[in-house]
């Protein structure tokens, strides 16, 4: 990294439309910390689009949605990783990057996807229907994508299906993403019972109450929001791609079914673009902080480690789907 480091009240400028004056007070420190161990260690931050402002756009190297970090995750050239995200996040970028310290600033940012379902599931899963290949959702363990043919985001997971081309797969563990993509597609999807306990909180109900409330508004779900949320919605696609929808149709009233923060991130590069704000948090998202993101480059935590053997099948399924 070279040039001069900009500082805290410079950074600011990026957020005071969602952050009080006060409440960054509280940010700045750690702020101005975090940017100098940064080049200290030679490190990076990547941070998903459910990470609040002062982390996603005042510290964060690399932003976007799972699919993007991956892509970038491949091309980073600093020692450090630190990935402002949920485990299987950080495990994600330490396989695509073996050589390289990966640090999760916080081992409790799970994911209740990747905890619904075990690599002995997904062997059992193959044993009840020999043949069929089996797609497997990014939000999962290494041990899950190592049992896996091929691993999926939100934003590419029709494409990877297709591509296999065969008439059946086995899509793995979020049951609404995979009837979202099977109404999307000839292709016949065998799904497993996971939710994100984010998305499967919307209703259909609270979008028509958001259409009442507030006339003309346009509604864009992600497709792990189950399937009458996503057919009353005006649009449905990964955070990356409702971000885009933003930035390229320009409606006038919007509402994101997702995680909270994404809302505020989007509306800082559109403020001529009225922002609804239904607010369901991710709790694991939210365990990641300013504070302990300057934990974690200070006192190195928490590596993530995978077991070789594990990795080596797992970075296969996360690397063909980066080829699709």
């Amino acid at each position: 990294m070279s040039g001069a480091l900009p500082s805290a009240a410079s950074l600011y400028r990026r957020v005071w439309r969602v952050i009080p004056p006060g409440e960054w007070a509280a940010f700045s420190d750690d702020i101005e910390a975090i940017l100098t161990l940064k080049r200290e260690r030679n490190a990076v931050i990547l941070a998903h689009n459910y990470q609040t402002p002062e982390i996603f756009h005042c510290v964060a190297d690399i932003v976007g949605d799972s699919l993007a970090l991956a892509r970038k995750a491949m091309t980073v050239e600093a020692k450090v990783i630190v990935l402002a995200g949920v485990h299987f996040m950080a495990e994600t970028a330490k396989l695509l990057n073996p050589d390289k310290i990966v640090l999760i600033p916080d081992l409790g940012a799970g994911c209740s996807l990747a905890d619904s379902i075990t690599a002995q599931d997904v062997r059992l899963m193959r044993q009840r229907y020999p043949g069929v290949p089996i797609v497997t959702y990014v939000n999962t363990s290494a041990e899950v994508k190592a049992e896996s043919d091929i691993c999926c985001t939100s934003g590419n997971a029709k494409a990877v299906v297709e591509s296999l081309g065969v008439p059946r797969v086995i899509m793995l563990p979020d049951e609404y993403l995979a009837h979202n993509i099977a109404a999307q597609t000839d292709v016949e999807i065998i799904a497993w019972k996971g939710h994100c306990e984010v998305h499967e909180r919307f209703t259909s109900a609270d979008i028509r109450e958001l259409r009442e409330n507030h006339p003309g508004v346009t509604v864009l779900a992600h497709p792990e929001c189950p399937p009458d949320v996503v057919a009353e919605a005006d649009f449905s696609g990964s955070t990356a791609a409702m971000s885009d929808y933003v930035e390229t149709q320009r409606p006038p009233r919007v509402v994101l079914m997702t995680e909270c923060s994404m809302s505020d991130n989007v509306a800082l590069a559109h403020p001529d673009v009225e922002f609804i704000r239904p607010c369901n948090l991710c709790p694991h998202m939210k365990r990641i902080t300013l504070a302990n993101i300057r934990s974690a480059l200070e006192e190195n935590r928490h590596i993530v480690t995978i077991d070789p053997r594990i990795a080596e099948r797992a970075r296969w399924a996360v690397e063909r789907m980066l080829f699709v």
